[in-house]
């Protein structure tokens, strides 16, 4: 569902229902063009979840790669400020 932010401030409810009881999602829009969406809690944790998977996996290959610089070196360099 698509709604205007302009008729979204007037009418917040029903689409905020129609997200929580529904699980529809709704895209707010301005100048017809998409700004911002109100999704659901559970949609809101799968994306977290995607996040948090796509942060740790490029984490886990960046602890792979060499020529990192040793804590001990960050830790000096920042008590020297």
């Amino acid at each position: 569902m698509e709604m205007s932010l302009a008729k979204f401030r007037n009418d917040m409810a029903t689409p905020v229902n129609r997200v929580a009881f529904g699980g529809e999602r709704v895209v707010l829009t301005r100048r017809s063009e998409g700004i911002a969406a109100v999704v659901s809690m559970d949609d809101l944790r799968t994306l977290e979840d995607l996040e948090d998977a796509a942060d740790l996996k490029a984490a886990l290959k960046a602890r792979k790669e060499k020529g990192g610089i040793p804590l001990k070196r960050i830790e000096a360099r920042l008590a020297a400020r």
